[in-house]
């Protein structure tokens, strides 16, 4: 399936699908959704694309072929069927992203984002880059926990050691499960999984044999792949690296002095950003720049929580201060 590219190409663009050799992969071919890593004065990558969806495809399909999660491309596309999007019919492609608000290195989580950044150590005179991925997270009843980890251990072909509460439901739903599931199809830990050193339960980072729901919070916790993207990001990181899970639902970042909005639906155990919110995040982002907002465009970003950055700021204003009141800066 080819993507039809919107103009306006970027630097820190990269095709997302591109099959690229990577450090560490030792001469082997693996899809990486890959961007250049930006100045530090600039907090978007990517570019927002768009395809047209043919008969037989689903929107998971599509998701999957472009590196993008179930929740994020039904976000990007209200009303949309799920299964039959339909012959001819316009779809958007949410890959352009707002960098998560925190140190570009290691393994960011952002779980609202549905979305995992690496961000690899780079060579001297190497330019700096960043691999992201959709990912699953945690359900309403079974969280993945905010805070700072590292990979503690990785294991190729895991056997999956279900928890006791995880046994209970199960024989309660009248599917009972083993003690231990070992590796091949009936696996859901997939080929490849990373344990996290998050203190009470066994959190992996891990591959499914359920692919179509990534992107979407039903894990008991853990963070789910697709069997490509973890394959990949399994070769690249080492045990130690860093793991910083974030919940950054409100996002604001600048390109060439332009301020850009980016809001993702909240997470099932949180509320929805409130305008108080909105508000609070604008002006953090623009304390040190004299900047006007287009308040109407940023408070429809927040209500439609469509996941892809707005461009929310405006010209200043004419030498005689013409504007509409509405949008200058409250």
């Amino acid at each position: 399936m080819k993507g039809r590219l919107t103009k306006g190409l970027r630097a820190s663009f990269r095709p997302l699908g591109l099959v690229l050799l990577l450090p560490g992969l030792a001469g082997t071919q693996a899809r990486a959704d890959m961007f250049v890593l930006p100045p530090p004065q600039v907090d978007l990558v990517g570019l927002e694309q768009n395809t047209v969806a043919r008969f037989e495809d689903t929107m998971p399909d599509i998701a999957r072929s472009y590196g993008l999660g179930y929740d994020e491309i039904l976000a990007a596309n209200p009303g949309a069927d799920p299964w039959l999007p339909g012959d001819g019919r316009a779809i958007v492609l949410p890959t352009r992203h707002i960098l998560p608000d925190v140190k570009r290195e290691d393994i960011v989580i952002n779980l609202s984002e549905h979305r995992l950044y690496y961000f690899p150590k780079v060579r001297d005179g190497q330019a700096p880059y960043v691999i992201t991925h959709p990912i699953s997270i945690g359900q309403m009843d079974w969280n993945t926990p905010i805070g700072v980890t590292k990979i503690v251990d990785k294991r190729r072909k895991p056997i999956w050691y279900p928890p006791e509460s995880i046994r209970r439901q199960h024989e309660a739903e009248g599917n009972p499960l083993p003690k231990a599931v070992p590796p091949g199809p009936d696996n859901p830990l997939g080929d490849y999984a990373m344990r996290l050193g998050i203190p009470g339960g066994a959190y992996l980072i891990h591959g499914t044999n359920r692919p179509v729901g990534v992107g979407m919070p039903i894990t008991h916790g853990c963070i789910r792949m697709y069997p490509e993207d973890v394959e990949s990001l399994f070769r690249l990181v080492k045990v130690g690296t860093r793991v910083h899970i974030i919940n950054q639902p409100v996002r604001t970042g600048w390109v060439e002095g332009v301020l850009y909005l980016e809001v993702n639906p909240p997470l099932p155990t949180d509320t929805s950003p409130t305008l108080t919110d909105l508000t609070r995040r604008l002006v953090d982002a623009t304390r040190e720049r004299d900047v006007r907002i287009n308040w109407p465009l940023a408070e429809r970003a927040l209500a439609e929580a469509r996941g892809m950055p707005v461009a929310i700021s405006l010209p200043p204003l004419s030498a005689d201060g013409a504007g509409s009141s509405a949008t200058l800066r409250r």
